[in-house]
């Protein structure tokens, strides 16, 4: 059955979206939550257990398998509670009727159900007819989780070292295997071959004759060679990836994978133009597979989706990339946050949101997984992060310690945001015999990662007054570039009004497109990895440097052709998007000027 609405709602952070399904996915929206904090997860399954009136008993850390167990047994929860909630949703009487018509209403024009109801409600409202209608044709959203395959830490009993499959991102793995879901599983931020193989332990990931897979494996990537690799590694374990999720390097919240000057609209008509190679490609190498391994070979194709995500913001930007790119959604992140019925922000952050402006937000190097990482300027976490560097005491208590990842000093893992490892690297620095200005950049470098791990997941606890004495109350936010130009708390039937074109939610006019936002992202960050060569040359970096402009200028050349063959789709702003397009073009030429020096 295909989906009822054009757009998916994305893991935010490691809180933001934790409870989004029981918000959102009896509308039918597909939202996606995050597997990090299984303590997170069990805070919020007591909170639900008690609110629902359903029985509770905790499953403490000493436990066998406790994080596994914690999840499996909060998606069970959400799986029991959001089909009760649609289950009311369908059982037409007139006290529940709005909630129907708020699933109604909130579809875009185009649906056919949306079609089919006004029809059928036209001819006089029978109930046991539109009950029955609704049964039969109206879906619920979709509970899927996400997992970051890099953040998977070794775990320790009595000092000895426990088998992979206790790795977080692998007891995070078992634990949705295990549970009820017909979703599917994200995963993010790059390849990891043991956790893949692992995959294949569970019958649910393994399609049935009619094609039928339980639970779907989502591949986030952002680029064609990426993904076809991927796919083709985990179809030589019988697994079909069902749907491949590109997203925008540098024009998404959270981490910021930047590509290789790769931009969005050419890999996306890079898929495009190559979808029925991946899927013949991968189909024959999962066959194999799967006749190797004695198991089922469907004998109806498996369905392989397409979608996008990052920096989108108004519906014609929405429709193009649906209609041109042949997308199956769209995924909406940074403007849900203002969405209370969707997601989980604190009052203070959320207020804080709504009012940043283009300054406020920026790439930060903030993160211990050493990768990009958007943040909002003033969050309380670098504010709390700051008081204890001014205190000469930088770091922090390491309290969930799941980015306990580097080696350095410790075979078990440190998290280079904890005070631990700082103090050892401070200690390391002041043993080097570097000029001062050296060692003040040193010394910023290592002070300058914060605790997201505990900091992404507080402003959950904050909302629900749940207790953050063990955390402390400050506030990590990662939100994307679009956030500037949303700046008002929006409700779900609005924001889904914004998204269909009924009505705009922006009121800046000076919002820039999708594509250019993103191109003068990447011409920023060029500049800014050109900056560093001139300080500390190296050939290596240089060619690649001299790789990722070609790109970027492969990327104008596409969008300039597009603005040509597609004036129809950009006529109200043709002009404005050629001027953009002809600005980061002529940064480039001056880029390409001083690498040219440098060779």
């Amino acid at each position: 059955m295909k989906n009822v609405h054009s757009f998916h709602i994305p893991v935010m952070g490691i809180g933001f979206t934790i409870d989004s399904p029981l918000k959102v996915a009896q509308y039918g929206i597909d939202s996606v939550i995050s597997l990090v904090d299984d303590i997170l997860v069990e805070k919020m399954r007591k909170l639900y257990s008690e609110k629902f009136q359903v029985p509770y008993q905790e499953i403490s850390d000493k436990v066998d398998d406790f994080r596994a167990k914690r999840i499996t047994s909060y998606l069970n929860l959400l799986h029991g509670q959001t089909e009760h909630k649609f289950n009311q949703l369908k059982n037409i009487t007139s006290e529940k009727s709005s909630a129907l018509k708020d699933y109604i209403h909130m579809l875009p024009e185009y649906s056919n159900l949306k079609k089919d109801f006004l029809k059928l409600t036209e001819e006089g409202v029978d109930f046991n007819k539109l009950k029955e209608w609704a049964n039969k044709n109206l879906k619920m959203g979709s509970i899927d989780v996400n997992i970051m395959t890099k953040v998977d830490k070794e775990n320790y009993q009595n000092k000895e070292k426990l088998p992979t499959e206790y790795n977080d991102a692998h007891a995070a793995l078992r634990g949705f295997a295990e549970s009820k879901l017909a979703s599917s599983l994200v995963l993010s931020a790059g390849m990891n071959p043991r956790l893949y193989t692992y995959i294949s332990k569970f019958n649910d990931f393994f399609p049935d004759e009619n094609g039928f897979i339980k639970k779907k494996i989502i591949l986030k990537v952002s680029d064609y060679r990426s993904a076809f690799i991927q796919g083709k590694f985990l179809a030589k374990k019988g697994l079909w990836v069902s749907e491949y999720r590109i997203e925008s390097g540098l024009n998404c919240g959270g981490h910021a994978f930047a590509t290789d000057g790769f931009l969005l609209g050419p890999v996306l008509n890079e898929f495009k133009e190559n979808k029925e190679t991946l899927i013949e490609q991968t189909k024959q190498i999962l066959f194999d597979a799967l006749k190797e391994a004695d198991k089922i070979i469907p004998i109806k194709e498996l369905e392989l989706k397409i979608t996008a995500q990052g920096g989108v913001g108004n519906q014609e930007e929405h429709s193009f990339l649906l209609e041109e790119y042949n997308l199956d959604s769209i995924g909406w992140g940074s403007p849900f946050l203002l969405v209370p019925e969707a997601t989980s922000v604190d009052d203070k952050t959320i207020q804080k949101l709504a009012k940043a402006k283009e300054k406020d937000l920026y790439l930060s190097n903030t993160s211990p997984l050493g990768v990009p990482f958007n943040t909002l300027k003033g969050n309380t976490k670098d504010i709390q992060k700051q008081e204890l560097i001014d205190k000469n005491r930088p770091g922090t208590s390491c309290a969930n310690k799941f980015i306990q990842l580097n080696k350095e000093f410790k075979d078990t893992g440190l998290c280079t945001a904890s005070r631990e490892y700082q103090h050892l690297k401070l200690k390391e620095l002041d043993a080097l015999d570097l000029n001062a200005d050296d060692k003040k950049k040193a010394y910023n470098k290592i002070v300058e990662k914060s605790c997201i791990c505990v900091g992404l997941g507080t402003s959950t606890l904050l909302l629900n007054n749940l207790d953050t004495k063990k955390v402390g109350e400050g506030v990590s936010v990662c939100p994307g570039p679009n956030m500037a130009y949303f700046n008002k708390i929006m409700s779900l039937g609005g924001i889904t009004d914004h998204i269909y074109g009924r009505k705009n939610m922006v009121s800046r006019t000076d919002r820039p497109n999708v594509f250019v936002k993103e191109l003068s992202l990447y011409t920023s960050h060029l500049q800014e990895k050109l900056n560093d060569l001139k300080f500390s040359f190296d050939k290596k970096q240089l060619r690649y440097l001299v790789k990722f402009k070609n790109n970027l200028d492969k990327g104008i050349q596409y969008y300039n052709e597009i603005l040509i063959e597609r004036k129809e789709s950009f006529k109200n702003q043709k002009e404005a998007l050629y001027n953009a397009l002809q600005l980061e073009q002529n940064k480039l030429i001056v880029i390409g000027e001083e690498i040219n020096k440098l060779k």
